[in-house]
């Protein structure tokens, strides 16, 4: 029942009318300095973009924003601050995921086919790397374990270099929407129970 709600949710953001203001391959080029402070410290950059998703109001915080069957049972309430620094060292790639899901229904964003291939392959070459290596395990050869543990370096930078430019991107986001590119939207803070509209069949236009 969940994962059919899941899947549900998946598909009704792709019929979400606004784009990311940049796209993954853009976001180098974009914001290069904040681009090299998500490489480096990815975890501070996840708890930093989470705080200002909330508009800095962490009473709205919940575990994952909701998006995870933890949500609401990891005594959000009583520590935000604690749950959610436990959340980006804990769960990194669920907390940067989950910002971006909070912001996309915020603002009815959809990803491009160009986003979603490059996330899709960062996936497939996680799941290739760890089959070299059970295979590795399995049969022993020095050849194949080198061979494994080169794909998984591969792997491992893959992610780390798209995860980065996923929060740079989520940062711009959040800059065009405080109006740092211009007059800012005169769309305020939305109740707690506005941020996500996964209860409507057709998004309404919202944001800038």
């Amino acid at each position: 029942m969940a994962s059919q709600q899941h899947i549900e949710k998946m598909q009704l953001r792709q019929n979400f009318r606004n784009l990311w203001h940049s796209d993954l391959l853009s976001t180098i080029q974009a914001d290069t300095p904040y681009c090299c402070f998500s490489l480096w410290r990815a975890p501070c950059v996840s708890y930093l973009l989470r705080k200002r998703a909330l508009y800095d109001d962490m009473s709205r915080y919940t575990c994952c924003a909701g998006y995870m069957p933890c949500s609401g049972r990891c005594g959000e309430s009583k520590c935000p601050e604690l749950c959610l620094g436990a959340e980006v060292v804990c769960c990194f790639g669920n907390s940067v995921a989950s910002t971006r899901f909070l912001l996309q229904d915020e603002f009815n964003i959809q990803t491009t086919q160009c986003d979603n291939c490059i996330i899709a392959f960062m996936f497939v070459l996680q799941q290739l790397a760890c089959i070299f290596s059970i295979i590795a395990l399995i049969v022993g050869n020095s050849e194949i374990r080198q061979a494994s543990q080169l794909l998984s370096c591969l792997a491992d930078f893959v992610y780390c270099t798209v995860c980065a430019c996923m929060q740079t991107q989520h940062k711009i986001e959040m800059d065009k929407r405080d109006g740092k590119f211009g007059p800012q939207s005169v769309m305020g803070v939305p109740p707690v129970q506005q941020m996500s509209r996964f209860d409507q069949a057709v998004p309404p236009f919202v944001g800038y």
